[in-house]
């Protein structure tokens, strides 16, 4: 379960949108090794105008830019893959959206799965549950 907000730069366009929810929702899979079938992500565009560097508008600065904030549980990742997923993104988003600014940011939280769930349940009380199931398949002979 990553649960990922995407904001982009620019006008909304729902073309753009699909191509960044597939780009992010591989990168997430092949990099940080997380379900597609539990990932939700959420594209969201800001214009311009109203995007602001150092107080300077994005628009005036004839740039794009992007801030990613993924949810993933704790502990479930490296520093390497943490810093490989950062990289990836910010290539990846580089090649679909053009001229990104320095001041783009990708931000990884990690939850504790205590705190979080779906389908009523923790991530922690899934893992528990899947961990006795798995315990109690008898071995089979050899």
């Amino acid at each position: 379960m990553p649960i990922i907000e995407l904001k982009v730069s620019g006008q909304e366009d729902p073309t753009l949108a699909q191509e960044l929810a597939t780009e992010i929702s591989r990168i997430t899979k092949e990099v940080l090794k997380k379900k597609p079938e539990v990932t939700v992500l959420t594209v969201s565009f800001a214009p311009d105008h109203l995007w602001f560097v150092n107080s300077v508008s994005l628009a005036e600065l004839k740039t794009k830019s992007f801030h990613l904030n993924i949810k993933i549980s704790d502990s479930t990742n490296l520093k390497i893959d943490k810093a490989d997923y950062i990289q990836a993104v910010h290539k990846s988003l580089t090649s679909l959206l053009g001229s990104i600014h320095p001041v783009s940011y990708t931000a990884i939280q990690e939850m504790k799965a205590d705190a979080y769930g779906y389908e009523g349940l923790t991530i922690e009380y899934k893992y528990i549950n899947n961990q006795k199931k798995s315990d109690s398949i008898p071995a089979q002979a050899v």
